[in-house]
């Protein structure tokens, strides 16, 4: 267990090593001991002033027996002393020199771990608004740990920020015929959804203790973290935990990215696992060295550096979801709550961004669309080979992340009483050419997880070891009123603020919001081909693969 005396011991070796300690290098300001339902809990005072406790474990570890167990509740004697953060869910490591690289982190199966900052004011009783952040990776990489995802600027802009580690690839989906047997709630399979629930109880259980207000919660997510907001939102388990749910360039809505792997099917996967692994029963699986079920599982991202034959995720499994998304909607069985949906400009990918020429160009919107492809070439005309990189990228957009967002907007329009909020991400990052390795900078555009560093203002991960960007005093007023925006819908439910008119989606008028060099300013949408896209089953988009920063892994 971490303890106060730890600078102490650290001076002591030192004076017996004849090494030279500072008081700075050794004294961290403390937060005095907090209770929490686990036990004390002590954090640090960080230079700018924020509170932070890093590192509480806020369930048992999930190792040993506890392996593809549902999480346990967690508590210890005397004061933890939440000073660090702790290692991320075991991983494959990222390749250095890509554009989302921000220093090496320890990975461990104890990995279960939350991090809390809190303004310098904060205090029990404070009520103030909680943003939460669940990180994105293909559900085989990330981590609460990154520096992208670190709370301190949403801290010290008046909210407290929470985010916290869950269980990733075989070790986060695996479903088992045994494990069924087990849990006494006939299912198994989607333990990082589980880890996830057991993150916002606790939430709501102590977090009044750091100052926040738990009827004052919301949860946000981006790629493979939105994919889990949006089943949160699905859940009957998730209930009355957040108030609000945010979006980042994913979600279960639209196109063919519903999970529809039944329990059944999803044990097929487990049982392959214990085959190639040659063991004969769940304990000996369960003492599988988790290196060997690393090297297994397929990584679904890109710049990975290895990758296995199997691949796990969400499934029905009866329990965290009794039935499809969709199902739980139309039942009422889902949290009715307001919904930020949102993606960046230039992510989303199709083969039509290929097409050099006019020729190129009908040709794969043939092979795309088959029968319907005479209706796509009159909703996206092009005339001239010049036009095809702009008019592609639209087509890919409205056909990708525009139409998951959208079609979020629709399900809650059908079955629930809140409202939807669109925007789009058009602002590019001030990229430096001299070093970010790419051909050309300029056609960058905003990718994938680039509208992330805005919302939490962490523009400055990306200089951590080389100068990637050279952010401008407009950069970082975007970064403030984008907070301010996500802090006004925690205390609210509305992202309305002085700065930004955000209007509500609904289907009579469909509207989003474009933040650009310009601002944050409404915009029609195009109904007419985003009617097409949504009705449009021959459409080869992949929208849970989106284009990105070469060499950069998906968020």
């Amino acid at each position: 267990m971490k303890s106060y005396q730890y600078g102490i011991a650290i001076a002591i070796l030192a004076a017996a090593f004849g090494m030279s300690v500072t008081r700075a290098q050794i004294v961290e300001k403390p937060v005095a001991p907090i209770k929490t339902e686990g036990g004390l809990v002590a954090g640090k005072v960080l230079d700018s002033g924020v509170k932070a406790w890093l590192g509480i474990p806020f369930v048992k570890p999930p190792v040993r027996e506890l392996r593809w167990k549902e999480p346990q509740p967690n508590n210890w004697k005397g004061v933890y002393n939440a000073d660090r953060k702790m290692p991320e869910c075991i991983q494959i490591l990222r390749p250095h020199n890509i554009n989302h690289y921000f220093g090496e982190e320890a990975t461990s199966e104890d990995c279960l771990y939350m991090n809390v900052w809190a303004p310098s004011t904060a205090k029990p009783g404070a009520k103030l608004p909680v943003i939460v952040f669940i990180y994105g990776g293909g559900n085989t990489v990330g981590s609460s740990g990154s520096a992208l995802y670190d709370g301190e600027q949403v801290a010290k802009r008046g909210a407290i920020f929470v985010n916290f580690n869950y269980r990733l690839g075989i070790l986060g989906f695996m479903a088992h015929p045994e494990l069924t047997k087990e849990s006494g709630h006939n299912a198994s399979g989607n333990w990082a959804y589980l880890d996830q629930l057991a993150a916002l109880k606790w939430i709501q259980k102590n977090i009044a203790q750091f100052g926040g207000d738990p009827d004052k919660v919301i949860i946000s997510g981006q790629s493979a973290g939105a994919w889990s907001v949006s089943l949160l939102q699905a859940s009957p388990l998730a209930k009355g935990l957040f108030r609000g749910v945010v979006g980042m360039s994913g979600g279960t809505w639209g196109g063919n990215i519903l999970p529809t792997a039944t329990r059944e099917e999803a044990e097929k996967v487990g049982l392959r696992v214990q085959e190639e692994l040659k063991v004969a029963s769940m304990a000996e699986l369960r003492d599988v060295p988790a290196d060997r079920l690393l090297a297994l599982q397929s990584e679904f991202q890109l710049g990975s550096t290895g990758g296995g034959p199997i691949r796990t995720g969400a499934s029905i499994d009866g329990y965290f979801l009794p039935d499809t998304p969709e199902k739980l909607f139309e039942s009422h069985r889902n949290s009715d709550v307001p919904v930020i949906a949102g993606f960046a400009n230039d992510e989303s990918n199709h083969p039509l961004r290929q097409a050099k020429t006019m020729a190129e160009y009908r040709a794969i919107t043939e092979k795309s669309f088959g029968s319907r492809a005479e209706e796509f070439l009159q909703l996206y005309p092009v005339s001239s080979d010049v036009q095809i990189a702009e008019v592609s990228k639209t087509a890919a957009r409205e056909g990708g992340m525009m139409r998951i967002a959208r079609s979020w907007a629709i399900a809650q329009a059908k079955w629930n009483q809140s409202p939807t909020y669109i925007y789009n991400l058009v602002h590019v990052h001030p990229f430096n050419a001299a070093e970010l390795s790419v051909d050309r900078v300029d056609q960058v555009g905003a990718y994938h997880t680039s509208d992330v560093p805005f919302w939490f203002g962490t523009q400055d991960a990306f200089n951590l070891f080389r100068p990637m960007r050279l952010w401008t005093a407009y950069d970082r007023e975007l970064s403030q009123k984008m907070t301010a925006v996500m802090i006004a819908f925690a205390k609210t439910g509305n992202p309305q603020t002085a700065d930004v008119r955000w209007p509500a989606w609904s289907p009579n008028i469909e509207q989003m919001i474009e933040i650009t060099v310009n601002g944050m300013t409404p915009i029609a949408m195009n109904k007419a081909r985003l009617d097409f896209m949504s009705q449009s089953t021959t459409n080869p988009l992949s929208p849970i693969s989106p284009r990105a920063v070469p060499g950069q892994p998906r968020d």
